[in-house]
């Protein structure tokens, strides 16, 4: 739509548009394209409020996909919640095409880009997954993992029993390999070949000593710059590879606190994800090599798979048109 007009799409309109693996496809063009040269800026975050709260953006431009945008939220404030906003342009004409109800779609999308990174840095023959955490954001993480290796086990671990044990249940039905619920963090690491972090710790979640040589870890909940949920041994074995170069520095929280702490030195960065996606970096050369994917969330996957999905509600007839004005009119009445 380049008329004026733009699709108003909700929470219940982008649901079941997509399978996990449609999305991680989606994700993995955007970021091909970003690895070819295709703009794309970190978050932003003002703090204030009393209460306190957080008002977040990124942006990115995927120029072949035709479509930009990015995320606005807030969380925290007097709501206590979190609440998102995603805005998408047509990348050649700049008018919107559409504005989205953001958050049911952000554990598809944070998910498929896990499992982007499980898939340009993990070794091909791995069997054994370990999910820390057991939120919404775990589950995303899972279902899109299981798309792009054949998993035969998968361990999960979060302090409270009862959530973990749930969330085992919950997966093993879905999920062709077996999911179960572990006592804790060292027994889910051990013997893992891939290790997928989607909580909300301060501090590290497992002992970078129990990795084991040739594992993979993707760690995705956090980006402050005081917090991390790997620990500097974890990050000074491993093939470093952020999302964004240029988050790395602003809220990269494992990265930054393990060059304070000595174990890793400036140039410990080997490529963003996209470099390795289109070829441009290497990704994994070794099988007894440690790699790590650092996911702080850009709008990279926002856009392309809220584009995905933008096209699929259009086909559906899904959605409600707005109208926006263009500024030489709005400018003028």
């Amino acid at each position: 739509m380049t008329d004026g007009t733009a699709l108003f799409l909700s929470s219940e309109d982008v649901t079941g548009l997509a399978t996990p693996a449609e999305y991680v496809d989606a994700v993995r063009e955007g970021y091909r394209q970003r690895g070819e040269g295709a703009p794309a800026r970190p978050r932003t975050r003002l703090l204030g409020g009393d209460p306190p709260g957080m008002l977040t953006g990124y942006t990115a431009m995927l120029p072949e996909t035709g479509a930009m945008g990015g995320y606005m939220y807030t969380g925290g404030f007097g709501s206590g919640d979190a609440h998102f906003v995603l805005p998408l342009f047509d990348a050649d004409t700049g008018a919107p095409l559409a504005v989205f109800d953001g958050a049911s779609l952000n554990p598809f999308k944070t998910g498929a880009t896990g499992a982007v990174g499980v898939d340009a840095l993990a070794r091909e023959d791995v069997t054994d997954l370990t999910i820390v955490g057991s939120g919404a954001q775990a589950r995303g993480q899972l279902r899109a993992a299981v798309t792009v290796r054949d998993f035969e086990t998968v361990r999960v671990f979060s302090p409270t029993r009862e959530h973990r044990e749930s969330f085992a249940d919950e997966m093993d039905a879905e999920l062709d390999p077996a999911v179960r619920a572990v006592e804790s963090s060292d027994d889910a690491v051990d013997g893992a070949d891939v290790v997928i972090t989607a909580t909300n710790a301060s501090e590290p979640v497992f002992d970078g000593d129990a990795l084991d040589d040739g594992a993979h870890v993707t760690c995705m909940g956090q980006y402050d710059p005081n917090k991390r949920e790997v620990d500097a041994e974890t990050v000074a074995r491993a093939k470093y590879v952020p999302d964004l170069r240029e988050r790395v520095e602003r809220d990269a929280g494992a990265f930054l606190l393990a060059r304070e702490e000595g174990a890793i030195g400036d140039d410990h960065v080997h490529a963003e994800l996209g470099e390795v996606v289109a070829g441009v970096e290497s990704g994994r050369e070794a099988v007894d090599e440690v790699t790590l994917f650092d996911s702080g969330g850009t709008a990279i996957e926002t856009v392309a798979a809220a584009h995905m999905c933008y096209e699929r509600a259009r086909e559906a007839g899904l959605g409600r048109e707005i109208e926006f004005l263009p500024a030489s009119e709005a400018f003028d009445s």
